[in-house]
């Protein structure tokens, strides 16, 4: 670089000097000529000092050129220690010219490279250290699904060790991460799931969100405590709900036994009798939902889905529960319905319409009418559509404040009222579940003294593409 640059600068100078040569010589061609004749010694020496004198500036202008070639020369290389990350380079000129100018602005702009650099090293070791420290393990990947970071939880976590560069799939085989990872990779969404072959006897629950560089990140929550704490509290409410059937049963017997004892018991004790009844009666049913709560709460709990019609299912509902509204004199109707099909337990189902229309009997008896129906919701997207349920009651409603909180485990909006009417309060939480568990969702709606609206939805069954007998084959090909 420095002997392009001083050839240039050397070229440029001499270059000068001989126009500059050549413009004198021109102008003081008549005097030499004149001198010549005269006297030819003196023309001899004015030639001779015409050529010192080029001589000369050659040289001044080849020092000048080498001193000014050198000056690029530390600039270039002052450029290249940046470039390679030595960002404590200076070049401290001292000149007062524009090349020290340029040094100068070049010299700050390093410093202020260093400083934040400086800056953004910290902020990065203050930011891995924070992860270190975290519960949850962390790993991000690349576009590629390659690891470039991971911190000490997940190193732990791995079977393998953990290095950039490396595929995840190479260190962690748990399909659910790798799915949920992959989906942040591809449809740049948030994803979620539950892993629960990481680590042996370990359950993580995996979020998972896509980076700006085009990457993704996935945190392991481990859930293993809350799990088994959960799987205890269900198992305990499903062992003690079993083992009190046996005696409320034979409580409830010996009870109404008694009762049909006209003449031994006085008025005082069939009152008390009847109480007693009542009590293990309310007793016998909060047995019976605890234990229907713990079976569709419980990983074990399987649906036997089958494609119907949603207008066969309303029909299913209101026939079944014709009997128990009429002794309640509710008016139970139907209003629009679908044929679409959807995936749906027809048990299931009857113990969700069950519970919803029992409710509003209950509750919206001054209404003196309930109304069930469906109706098609199509995806925007074109994603699942689902089919959506609705069962109306025209009693008194429910405050706006109740409307988040009913489905929850023993919530009740008016506890005397549901304690008198025989509620446990179990009821509505059993219809999430089973509605949740048939990938659906569930809502109400509410204005006082209108009444209120239970929605919930189901997916609609994939239609099924029509199938080719031999039979068919043979009748194409003869016509």
């Amino acid at each position: 670089m420095t002997g392009r640059v001083f050839t240039k600068l050397l070229f440029s100078f001499v270059l000068v000097l001989l126009v500059g040569t050549a413009i004198l010589d021109f102008s003081l061609r008549p005097i030499f000529e004149h001198a010549m004749r005269d006297d030819v010694h003196a023309a001899r020496d004015l030639i001779l000092g015409s050529i010192l004198a080029l001589a000369a500036a050659i040289l001044l202008a080849a020092f000048l050129a080498r001193r000014v070639a050198q000056r690029f020369d530390r600039i270039v290389f002052f450029a290249n220690r940046i470039a390679a990350g030595d960002l404590s380079a200076r070049l401290q000129e001292d000149e007062l010219d524009e090349l020290s100018d340029v040094a100068r602005a070049l010299d700050a702009t390093a410093s202020r490279l260093e400083q934040s650099f400086h800056a953004l090293e910290a902020n990065r070791r203050e930011l891995a250290a924070l992860l270190d420290s975290m519960q949850e393990a962390v790993v991000a990947v690349n576009a590629q699904g390659q690891v470039i970071w991971s911190n000490s939880v997940m190193q732990g976590i791995c079977s393998s060790a953990v290095r950039e560069g490396r595929p995840l799939v190479e260190l962690l085989r748990d399909p659910d991460v790798l799915s949920c990872v992959e989906g942040a990779l591809r449809q740049r969404m948030n994803f979620n799931g539950k892993a629960v072959s990481v680590a042996p006897g370990r359950i993580f629950e995996v979020n998972a969100a896509p980076t700006p560089g085009g990457g993704a990140v996935a945190v392991l929550h481990d859930v293993t405590s809350v799990e088994r704490a959960e799987k205890t509290r269900r198992d305990f409410i499903a062992n003690v709900s079993h083992e009190l059937r046996t005696p409320l049963t034979s409580i409830s017997g010996y009870v109404e036994t008694l009762l049909e004892g006209h003449e031994q018991v006085s008025p005082q004790a069939r009152e008390f009798l009847a109480i007693i009844l009542k009590n293990a009666t309310r007793m016998n049913r909060l047995t019976e939902d605890l234990l229907a709560l713990a079976k569709v709460e419980s990983g074990d709990y399987k649906l036997m889905l089958q494609s119907m019609r949603a207008s066969a299912i309303v029909e299913d509902a209101i026939d079944s529960l014709t009997g128990m509204v009429f002794d309640s004199g509710v008016t139970l109707e139907a209003a629009e319905t679908t044929d679409s099909p959807v995936l749906a337990d027809a048990d299931a189902l009857n113990q969700v319409f069950g519970n919803l229309i029992e409710n509003a009997m209950k509750y919206g008896k001054s209404g003196k009418r309930v109304l069930v129906g469906a109706h098609l919701l199509k995806s925007e997207d074109d994603g699942q559509n689902m089919v959506e349920f609705f069962v109306r009651d025209f009693g008194p409603g429910i405050a706006s404040e109740h409307l988040d909180r009913i489905f929850e485990r023993f919530y009740r909006v008016d506890k005397a009222r549901s304690r008198e009417s025989g509620g446990t309060g179990l009821g509505l939480a059993i219809v999430k579940h089973i509605i949740m568990a048939h990938g659906g969702t569930i809502r109400a709606e509410s204005e006082l003294g209108a009444g209120v609206t239970f929605f919930f939805t189901l997916p609609c069954a994939p239609e099924k593409k029509p199938s080719i007998t031999l039979e068919t084959a043979a009748q194409y090909v003869s016509d």
